[in-house]
C-alpha cells in the first residue's frame, strides 16, 4: 500500500439516547483503527469503551506487523482481565463492559480484531463483504438455523452479546481474519447503532459514493431515528 489512508470518523449519541457510550480511535500513522461500544449503566459504559481505546492508544510505530498484533492481544487481554477484577468489587446491576473491532494496515495486508457485534466491513470493486461475525444470540441462532437471518433484527434479544472486553469469566478470546490489502479497498469500522439501523445495501450505497463517507453514514442513521450511539470510521486504501 503506497501513500496514506483517506479517513472520515464520526461519532453521535444517535437520536434516542442522551449519551454517548461509544469510543474511536484512529491512528494512519500505524494503521490502526479501532471502535467500541460500551455496556453497562451509562457513566459506566462510556468509562469501558474508554478504557478500550486508551489501552492501545500508544502503540508503538517501529513494531513489526505481527508484533503490533500481539501487543494488541495482550493490551485487549490485560484491560479484560482488569474489568474483571474490578466488577468483584462492585455492585452487580453496574457491570462495566465494552465491545471492540481494531482494524490493522501494514504495507500490503490487513488484519482485524475483534469481541463482540460491532463490525467491520469491507467495500472491493463494488462488493461489499462483513468480515466479522458478530458475537451475539441471535447470530448463534442463525447459525444453528433456529431463526433465519432476516428474523435477526428485530428479534427480542438482538442487543445481546455473548462476548465483550470485561464480560463473562473466562479469558478474552478475540476473533481474527486476515487478507491481503488492495488498491482503492473502502473499510467500515462501526458500532451496532449504524449496523442496526441502516441495511448493507444502504451502507454499499453510501461507501461507495465517497467524499465524508462516515458523515454520510451518520446523517443516514439519524434521519432513521437511530435509537443507538452511531460510530463509523472508513477508511480508503490508495
Amino acid at each position: 500500500m503506497s501513500g496514506e489512508a483517506r479517513v472520515s470518523a464520526v461519532s453521535h449519541a444517535g437520536a434516542v439516547r442522551p449519551e454517548n457510550q461509544d469510543a474511536l480511535l484512529c491512528r494512519p500513522e500505524v494503521g490502526l483503527y479501532v471502535v467500541a461500544d460500551g455496556a453497562g449503566g451509562h457513566r459506566d459504559g462510556a468509562m469501558a469503551s474508554n478504557r478500550v481505546v486508551a489501552s492501545v492508544a500508544s502503540l508503538a510505530a517501529d513494531l513489526s506487523a505481527a508484533e503490533r498484533l500481539t501487543h494488541l492481544r495482550h493490551r485487549l487481554s490485560a484491560l479484560h482481565d482488569a474489568l474483571l477484577e474490578e466488577a468483584g468489587t462492585r455492585r452487580p446491576e453496574r457491570g462495566m463492559a465494552s465491545t471492540v473491532v481494531v482494524l490493522l494496515l501494514d504495507q500490503d495486508f490487513f488484519a482485524c480484531l475483534w469481541a463482540g457485534d460491532s463490525r467491520i466491513y469491507l467495500l472491493r470493486e463494488g462488493e461489499l463483504t462483513q468480515l466479522t461475525r458478530d458475537h451475539s444470540v441471535v447470530q448463534e441462532l442463525v447459525d444453528t438455523g433456529t431463526i433465519e437471518a432476516w428474523e435477526a433484527e428485530n428479534h427480542p434479544q438482538a442487543h445481546v452479546i455473548t462476548r465483550a472486553i470485561g464480560a463473562g469469566r473466562s479469558p478474552l478470546v478475540l476473533d481474527k481474519r486476515v487478507g491481503q490489502l488492495l488498491p482503492f479497498d473502502r473499510f467500515l469500522l462501526c458500532s451496532d447503532g449504524l449496523s442496526k439501523t441502516l441495511a448493507d445495501a444502504e451502507i454499499k450505497l453510501l461507501l461507495q459514493q465517497g467524499g465524508d463517507a462516515a458523515a454520510q453514514l451518520l446523517e443516514a442513521a439519524l434521519l432513521r431515528k437511530a435509537r443507538d450511539n452511531v460510530t463509523a470510521i472508513v477508511v480508503e486504501t490508495d
